[in-house]
């Protein structure tokens, strides 16, 4: 098993169901988003909704304690539309199902990418993997 079959199982289990094939398409657009320097990363990603007034939901996944839920909706007001129909098209699914299933599995994947309440200074990529893979 590889690196990304065991994130994609930690990922899956964590959320309660479905086979890390069938979401694997989607947890590679995340952790594309997670870990491109293009974009800034996490802290990229993370900036972006804190921008568009969801700083409080997002805190709550980089933190130690419970994870607010998302909506589809607020995945859109924080990716942005065209991100939204980016990834839906890559994935082969409507904008609609695309918000849906990042709005269930982002906060799982930012909450496994920061286990220590904080995003990881440096050494992003590795320390994350770590944190998933544990």
């Amino acid at each position: 098993m590889g690196l990304f079959d065991e994130i994609a199982g930690k990922v899956i289990g964590a959320i309660g169901g479905g086979s890390g094939g069938e979401h694997a398409g989607l947890i590679d657009e995340i952790m594309g988003m997670v870990t491109s320097k293009s974009t800034g990363g996490l802290s990229g990603l993370l900036n972006s909704f804190k921008d568009k007034g969801l700083g409080d939901l997002i805190q709550s996944w980089v933190g130690t304690g419970q994870n607010m839920p998302i909506s589809p909706d607020q995945i859109q007001q924080g990716l942005g539309t065209e991100q939204i129909q980016q990834i839906a098209q890559k994935l082969g699914v409507s904008p609609e199902i695309a918000k849906s299933k990042l709005a269930e599995f982002l906060p799982v994947i930012i909450d496994k990418m920061t286990p220590d309440g904080k995003i990881p200074e440096g050494g992003l990529i590795g320390k994350a993997l770590d944190s998933l893979k544990s």
